[in-house]
C-alpha cells in the first residue's frame, strides 16, 4: 500500500522508541509477540506505549474519548479500504444540497460513469446532491461513501446505503484524512463551506509537501462560473498579497468538460506511477524507461528544483524493498529542495510528455 504522504514525513524516528522503562517495554514487546502481530509489530508496540503513557498523564475523559474514538474510526476505515488497494480511486467533493436533476448533478453523474469505465473507484461523502449523483453514475460496486454523522441534512444516498463500503465517521478530521489518504485524484464540484474546506485541505497538503501530489480537477455545470469566481479571489487577493505563489496554481485545473476532466486524471498516470522519499532523495516510479535525451531535457528544465546532483534514471533502491509489487518499475531519482511543490507537479507533467524507450501503445501501467 502506498503511503499517502509519499514518505515526506522525514522527522520520525526510524527505529521504535519504547519509553516506559526496561521491564514495561519488555512486557509490551512480549504481549505483542504472543498475540501474533506479524506485520510491523514495532508500530503496534508504539501505539500501546502511547496509550499507557496517557494513563499516567491523567488526561481528561473528553480527550481520552476523542483519541479512542478517532483511533477506532481510523482502524475500521483502513480495514475496509484494505481490500481494494488494486484500484486507484478518485475523491469527489460537492454540495449535498444540489437537486438530483440539476445541471451540476448531471455532470457529476456522467463523471462517475466515465471514471469507473477507466477502472477507477469513486469516493464521496456518501450523501445526496453531487455525492449521490456521482455514485449513481459509478454504481454501488465501485463506490465508497465516507458519511459524517450530523444532527441534520446528511444521510446516506440510496446507491451506497447499506453497502459495506459505507463508512460512518463522527469526526470531520478523520473523514478528511481518509479522503486524502485513499485518493489518487480529486474532482471538485460547486458546494458550500464543507466543499471549500475539503478543497483547500487537499491543496494545502500538496502545497506543504504533506501529501502525495495528485491531479485535481474543478468541474461545474455547462456555462457555470463557480470556480472562475473562486479563482478571482485567489488571484486578486491571495496571490497579489503574496500569500500564495504562482507555482501553487499548477495543483489544479478548471475544466468544463467531463471527457477533458477524465483525460486529465488518467493522463496523470500515463507514465508517472508514484513517488516516495528515501532520505533526501525523491524516487519517482515510472511505467516505462525514458530516453537519455528525455532525461537530459528534464534536467535542463527543472535545474531549479534540484538541491544538488541531477535527475538520474535508476532501478529500485534497496530501501524500497517493502514494495515488491512495483520493484521492476524504472525510477527517476533526484535530490530536490523541499519547497515549491507546484514545480513537482510540473515535473510530473513533463515526465508524462517525455519520450519513452518503447511505445506506450497497448500497454497498461501497474496500479498502486
Amino acid at each position: 500500500m502506498e503511503d499517502f504522504t509519499a514518505g515526506t514525513i522525514s522527522s520520525q524516528p526510524t527505529r521504535k522508541q519504547l519509553t516506559l522503562g526496561g521491564e514495561w517495554d519488555a512486557r509490551v514487546h512480549k504481549l505483542v509477540s504472543d498475540f501474533g502481530a506479524e506485520y510491523s509489530p514495532e508500530l503496534i508496540e508504539e501505539m500501546i506505549v502511547a496509550a499507557l503513557r496517557m494513563a499516567r498523564e491523567k488526561m481528561s475523559v473528553a480527550d481520552l474519548k476523542l483519541i479512542s474514538r478517532s483511533m477506532k474510526e481510523m482502524r475500521y476505515a483502513a480495514k475496509i479500504f484494505a481490500g481494494y488497494q488494486a484500484f486507484r480511486k478518485v475523491g469527489i467533493f460537492g454540495s449535498a444540497r444540489a437537486a438530483q436533476d440539476s445541471p451540476e448533478a448531471k455532470v457529476a453523474e456522467e463523471f462517475g460513469r466515465q471514471m469507473v469505465a477507466h477502472d477507477f473507484m469513486i469516493i464521496t461523502g456518501g450523501g445526496d446532491g453531487i455525492m449521490g449523483a456521482v455514485q449513481r453514475g459509478a454504481g454501488r460496486d465501485m463506490s465508497f461513501g465516507l458519511n459524517i454523522r450530523l444532527p441534520f441534512e446528511q444521510r446516506a444516498n440510496e446507491t451506497i446505503d447499506g453497502d459495506k463500503k459505507l463508512i460512518n465517521f463522527n469526526y470531520f478530521f478523520t473523514r478528511k484524512l481518509n479522503f486524502v489518504k485513499e485518493t489518487h485524484a480529486a474532482a471538485l464540484f460547486p458546494g458550500g463551506f464543507g466543499t471549500l474546506d475539503e478543497s483547500f485541505e487537499v491543496l494545502t497538503l500538496m502545497q506543504t509537501g504533506k501529501a502525495r501530489i495528485i491531479p485535481v480537477v474543478l468541474l461545474d455545470k455547462p456555462g457555470g462560473d463557480y470556480w472562475e469566481t473562486w479563482m478571482k479571489f485567489l488571484t486578486q487577493h491571495l496571490y497579489k498579497i503574496g500569500f500564495i505563489s504562482e507555482d501553487d496554481f499548477y495543483f489544479f485545473k478548471i475544466i468544463h468538460d467531463v471527457e477533458a476532466a477524465v483525460k486529465e486524471i488518467t493522463g496523470f498516470y500515463r507514465i508517472y506511477h508514484s513517488a516516495r522519499w528515501v532520505g533526501e532523495k525523491l524516487v519517482i516510479r515510472i511505467g516505462h524507461s525514458l530516453t537519455a535525451s528525455a532525461v537530459a531535457t528534464l534536467n535542463d528544465k527543472f535545474a531549479d528544483v534540484l538541491q544538488r546532483g541531477s535527475i538520474v534514471q535508476s532501478k529500485a533502491l534497496p530501501q524500497e524493498k517493502n514494495e515488491p509489487e512495483i520493484r521492476t518499475l524504472p525510477r527517476l531519482v533526484l535530490t530536490p529542495h523541499r519547497r515549491s511543490f507546484g514545480r513537482f507537479r510540473q515535473l510530473i507533467d513533463a515526465i508524462n510528455r517525455a519520450e519513452c524507450t518503447r511505445s506506450l501503445e497497448g500497454s497498461a501501467l501497474s496500479r498502486p
